[in-house]
């Protein structure tokens, strides 16, 4: 079958990696016999586009069925994460002088994990959410919230209602949208001529360099180099004029960018990240195929550690029920035959089975409880958040255990 560039209709040739067959990685199973025979897998294959490239899934999950009313994902559980947030807003109010007459709006802007920051000073915001159930804990938060998917229509409706951003967010969303034109186009009608839009994002560079394929699941549509994005940003109306290098989710970017008409200058963070990508080659095809080639090596290697565990006598639990953990549980073959349980801090995932892989969620209490020898990491960008959360394992013997980009014991 051949497959279309979802951004420039560019025929796809290259395949970056193909993963098998998998659900959704956020798709929890309730316990029961009848739920684990309804689940359904979708090919979760990626391809890089050679025109613009975009590096993307090729099939596309409807998103309303992904980001439903019930969706799991909720941002205040990680506390890293909250710190994150709170250090942004400090930093973004000060740097472009933002006060009780600006306008803030994040996109997907989940439980109001972020905009509280602002609302606390007295900075107005506006939330934009598709998922209904996180919508309503941001507005207990006193975070005004828009509960729709974000494109040109649902900015021009804003716009209509006398809203202009005078700064917006869209953290970890880029990836998540499949009409990646619809969606960057928005933001390039709401902002003022002089406001700034800045999203955040895994670094494709990153995620090749450290093999993070678990990060590939059908929620993220795209995968993207700042080369990909500056072509894509100046096809709908905006420009890049400044890039952080930040350690979120394994290592991200921050991109600022402008309406085309801004006057912002190019700073040397910008110009920096395009020399790391040009000379990590990110413009030819074979940097791309040769990724593949690695991910099979680190599934042998975590599927060896578990072997020799279980003929050790040693029991294996797992923390954090995050996506990218179940994409690797299911691409390396994992089950509840290899891993006991799982523990997480939601309890929205707490009771359930994970997806494709049927392990079962508990309330981290749990570790305690069961005293398993090893507890493998599976959001391993969180690794420092959770080894001091958890450190008490080490009293009956525990040891922390990551995956990526190779089996390291803690």
């Amino acid at each position: 079958m051949t497959h279309s560039c979802r951004f420039c209709s560019t025929p796809l040739a290259t395949v970056v990696a193909d993963l098998g067959a998998t659900p959704w990685s956020n798709s929890f199973l309730e316990p029961t016999e009848e739920a684990v025979a309804r689940e359904k897998a979708f090919p979760l294959k990626v391809m890089v586009c050679s025109e613009c490239l975009l590096v993307q899934t090729t099939e596309t999950v409807p998103a309303d069925e992904i980001f439903n009313a019930d969706y799991h994902y909720l941002s205040s559980f990680s506390t890293s994460w909250l710190d994150h947030s709170r250090r942004y807003a400090e930093k973004m109010t000060e740097r472009f002088g933002l006060d009780s007459t600006s306008q803030v709006v994040e996109v997907a802007s989940n439980d109001g994990y972020l905009l509280q920051y602002f609302a606390a000073k007295q900075i107005p915001v506006l939330g934009i959410e598709p998922a209904g159930n996180a919508a309503k804990i941001a507005e207990g938060r006193n975070v005004p919230t828009h509960v729709a998917f974000f494109g040109r229509d649902t900015a021009t409706e804003l716009v209509g209602r006398g809203i202009r951003a005078d700064l917006t967010a869209a953290n970890n969303v880029l990836a998540h949208v499949p009409d990646i034109a619809d969606f960057v186009s928005g933001f390039a009608i709401l902002l003022k001529a002089d406001g700034v839009a800045t999203f955040e994002f895994p670094h494709l560079l990153r995620l090749i360099e450290g093999i993070q394929f678990d990060t590939i699941y059908h929620e993220h549509y795209s995968y993207l180099s700042l080369v990909a994005v500056e072509r894509i940003f100046a096809a709908c109306g905006l420009k890049v004029f400044d890039v952080e290098e930040i350690p979120t989710h394994g290592g991200s970017l921050r991109v600022y960018a402008q309406p085309l008409t801004g006057t912002r200058a190019e700073t040397s963070g910008l110009a920096k990240v395009r020399a790391d990508e040009a000379r990590a080659e990110l413009t030819e095809m074979a940097t791309y195929t040769a990724f593949g080639e690695r991910i099979a090596a680190v599934c042998e290697g975590f599927r060896a550690f578990l072997r020799d565990a279980k003929n050790e006598g040693k029991r294996v639990a797992a923390y954090g029920a995050a996506a990218k953990g179940n994409t690797f549980l299911n691409v390396c073959g994992v089950t509840a035959a290899d891993i006991d349980f799982i523990v997480d801090r939601n309890d929205l995932k707490q009771g359930k089975l994970s997806p494709g892989s049927h392990i079962a969620i508990h309330e981290p209490a749990r570790l305690e409880a069961e005293k398993p020898d090893y507890v493998v990491i599976l959001p391993w960008n969180l690794t420092d958040e959770i080894v001091r959360a958890n450190d008490h394992i080490r009293t009956w013997g525990g040891r922390f255990v990551v995956a990526i980009p190779d089996v390291r014991v803690i």
